[in-house]
């Protein structure tokens, strides 16, 4: 829950909300969360598997202390005005997008589009990529490898939804 507050998935939902309507964003963005969820908790599933938990266990801890050491630097030498620089970021990025990602110019997307809202495509898919490789993927991860994955993805999928909520709630 905390790993996502002021985080990209977080201010994308809450700027999104800002243009168009809240619960098409909500349900884009939550979709996204949610299949994300799903492909990291099978992930910690399957790499014990493969991998000894001795391993698994020796990278998440590197993986954590690399990340923590990493928040705790960048809120060291953050400044109070950066947080709006990276909203305004954020907003840039969304204002220059006019040109659609490939995977909404594919056939197969394009079918699903008539019955999709483009809102919610384009919710799903910004935060789809921006929550690839995050934090609260790693700790998904490494959270199903030594507990159940089944209550790991329900536990993900309810604080991403309450983040969410609150993002795009305002």
């Amino acid at each position: 829950l905390v790993s996502e507050i002021g985080d990209e998935t977080f201010i994308i939902a809450a700027i999104l909300a800002m243009r168009n309507p809240k619960r098409m964003v909500f349900s884009g963005a939550i979709a996204a969360l949610t299949v994300m969820t799903v492909i990291s908790a099978a992930l910690g599933y399957v790499v014990p598997n493969l991998i000894s938990k001795q391993t698994t266990h020796n990278a998440a801890t590197l993986l954590y202390t690399f990340f923590g050491l990493r928040l705790l630097y960048i809120g060291y030498k953050s400044k109070n005005n950066e947080i709006q620089e990276e909203i305004a970021e954020v907003n840039n990025k969304l204002d220059k997008s006019t040109e659609q990602p490939w995977m909404l110019r594919s056939g197969y997307i394009k079918k699903l589009r008539g019955m999709i809202n483009p809102i919610f495509l384009e919710a799903f898919v910004l935060t789809f990529l921006a929550e690839w490789g995050d934090r609260s993927q790693i700790a998904t991860v490494t959270l199903a490898t030594h507990k159940n994955p089944v209550g790991v993805t329900i536990g993900g999928v309810i604080g991403h939804s309450i983040c969410t909520g609150g993002a795009v709630i305002g």
